[in-house]
């Protein structure tokens, strides 16, 4: 195995942990948890979505322009993102989770500074490995 696939490989296994942690806090009704982990997910998601691509002409619907049709029509590509890429967003997640916390606390919202802030931790273990 090359160190490329072995990062795709870590990077999965996080996604997994997150995933698992995610399940753990919707049964333990932790909700700021939830909304932190729901949120990373998406922000991986989003960073592996590729530019669609462009129907070939005779690949359409007859019915739908621009709709492909046969088997893997529905089958999105995706990026393989990297362990680093991963834990790249992680932070960045954390980081707009502090940074609001902080402009909510300058308006006197100590609540919602608060519960982003405990999102932010819990986001943290997973960022730094």
């Amino acid at each position: 195995m090359d160190g490329n696939t072995d990062s795709t490989d870590d990077a999965r296994s996080l996604r997994a942990a997150l995933r698992t942690e995610l399940v753990a806090a919707m049964r333990s009704r932790r909700a700021d948890a939830v909304a932190a982990l729901r949120s990373a997910l998406a922000a991986i998601d989003n960073a592996e979505a590729v530019v669609a691509p462009e129907t070939a002409t005779g690949a359409t619907n007859a019915h739908l322009a621009g709709t492909r049709t046969g088997v893997g029509s529905t089958e999105a590509d995706r990026r393989a993102l990297s362990i680093g890429d991963v834990r790249a967003l992680l932070r960045a997640e954390t980081t707009d989770r502090r940074t609001e916390a902080d402009r909510y606390d300058g308006l006197g919202q100590h609540e919602a500074a608060g519960r982003l802030r405990r999102e932010a931790e819990v986001l943290d273990h997973h960022a730094d490995g």
